[in-house]
């Protein structure tokens, strides 16, 4: 990996220590977190959203509220939809997926915004799912948003007629293994872990980053004020993703 030529002004001072591993690395993983799409416009489901702000997410997110009122539950997610598909991947995100062409990349998300992928990354672990995508209760027959007559209330599967949910990990439900698998065999694999955006403290996803300190991976926080991370990294960033992370990418391109 070559390091930027001496002509690109970089705005940040950056720990030597942490350039010289960024000049060996090969593999590199990002675990992102909420604050990342913050500063895309996204707020986290219990921000105040009109009249949604009157319940509570656990009365939404689970599997019993879907099936006692699966409209209500459905409607919601779709108001949901429109603030992601109105987002738009920010220059953290975009960052990340130019790195791609020069380091070996994965990104472990805990966030259900698909915005890594319209940015451009192309290895992702979704820990919590993807809102634009569905699945039938019933059949397990997966739907793309598109894909989906949307009439008022929940739709209902083309194969089967059973109800279509949102693919998306709900209170008391388990992680997708095949996700959280991967995620974890990239992030023992790697030699940088970054943690942006996230306190890494909400289990079992933050076993990620712990999985790659253990197996020696250099932690690097980016966060926009210190977490309960903070102690265990071996670098934090303070700041916003957006900003720190295209400076790395001026770094290595």
């Amino acid at each position: 990996m070559a390091f930027a030529s001496p002509g690109v002004k970089l705005h940040m001072e950056f720990k030597k220590e942490f350039l010289e591993k960024l000049h060996t690395a090969k593999k590199i993983i990002f675990f992102t977190g909420a604050g990342i799409s913050a500063e895309s416009g996204i707020s986290t489901f219990r921000g105040k959203d009109g009249i949604w702000n009157k319940m509570k997410p656990e009365e939404l997110a689970n599997f019993n509220a879907f099936m006692r009122n699966p409209d209500l539950v459905w409607e919601w997610y779709q108001h949901r939809r429109d603030i992601v598909h109105k987002a738009q991947p920010n220059a953290g995100h975009t960052a990340i997926a130019k790195l791609e062409k020069f380091l070996d990349v994965s990104v472990v998300t805990q966030n259900i915004d698909n915005l890594h992928r319209r940015a451009g990354s192309t290895k992702i672990f979704e820990l919590h799912g993807n809102i634009e995508r569905n699945f039938c209760v019933d059949c397990r027959t997966f739907y793309n948003m598109p894909e989906l007559e949307l009439t008022h209330g929940v739709p209902k599967c083309k194969k089967c007629g059973g109800l279509v949910r949102p693919d998306v990990v709900w209170f008391g439900e388990m992680l997708p293994q095949d996700q959280f698998a991967g995620g974890e065999k990239a992030a023992e694999q790697s030699d940088i872990c970054f943690v942006v955006g996230t306190s890494a403290i909400v289990y079992p996803a933050a076993y990620i980053p712990m999985s790659a300190k253990q197996a020696g991976s250099f932690i690097v926080e980016i966060n926009i004020e210190p977490t309960e991370l903070t102690r265990y990294a071996d670098y934090s960033l303070f700041g916003k993703a957006g900003e720190i992370l295209p400076e790395i990418l001026d770094i290595v391109k």
